[in-house]
């Protein structure tokens, strides 16, 4: 159970979350804003006490989110119009017929059924895409790189999740977020290094990071730029 109220501290609107399940204070940063977190128990001065001792944090946290938010790229979804993939920059093509619906010869090739598309069904149609030949894509390079380690996995599937760019469950399924495949193959070749590894070393340990450096070197350089920039990867 959450009980909900908002506040204003100085310039910035915070929200006072309770919650049965919360068993310290904490401050989350949400695509609404800012959250104070607090077991349900707790008086609400303690709360925004704590709000208040880390307002510099907070004001560090919100310019950084500002500053992605301006760097994200918008797009109007029509035909013409330039997307990513692999990190280049390539024409969104309409075609005839939807077995033509791919992505090849430097352009994006995207049927749809209606004959003039909202820039929502252009969206959608071109997530559908970019999902199918994504899939395609990190399934070839996972069982190339699983060939060449020896180590067998279960599955390869393709979400749209927040916070990981990959998974890989203890019983060999391996899961990636297909935007990933909007940055340079060199990112997206580190991504498969860092999940394939998994199917040996469930862990962080110094073995895993070994093992991700002898099959993708530049594995520390790769991983920062998908850190820094992984904001920029959305269609």
């Amino acid at each position: 159970m959450r009980e909900v109220r908002e506040f204003i501290f100085e310039d910035i609107p915070y929200r006072l979350v309770r919650s049965t399940r919360r068993k310290r204070l904490g401050l989350v940063l949400v695509q609404s804003g800012v959250e104070v977190r607090i077991p349900q128990r707790c008086a609400a001065r303690y709360g925004h006490e704590f709000l208040q001792e880390n307002i510099q944090w907070v004001r560090a946290q919100l310019l950084a989110a500002n500053q992605r938010a301006a760097q994200t790229p918008q797009y109007c979804f029509e035909f013409g119009e330039f997307f990513p993939w692999l990190g280049k920059s390539l024409p969104l093509k309409r075609a005839l017929y939807s077995r033509e619906t791919a992505i090849a010869e430097g352009a994006i090739h995207l049927y749809t059924r209606a004959t003039t598309p909202t820039a929502d069904q252009v969206q959608g149609a071109l997530q559908r895409l970019y999902q199918r030949e994504a899939l395609a894509l990190l399934t070839e390079k996972s069982q190339q790189l699983a060939s060449q380690l020896d180590l067998p996995f279960s599955s390869v599937r393709v979400r749209r999740t927040r916070s990981k760019w990959g998974h890989c469950s203890i019983y060999g399924d391996l899961q990636y977020n297909w935007l990933v495949c909007l940055a340079p193959e060199a990112v997206v070749d580190y991504l498969v290094a860092h999940e394939v590894s998994h199917l040996r070393h469930h862990n962080h340990g110094r073995d895993f990071w070994q093992l991700v450096q002898s099959v993708c070197p530049r594995f520390k350089e790769l991983r920062r730029w998908l850190r820094d920039n992984g904001h920029r990867l959305t269609v």
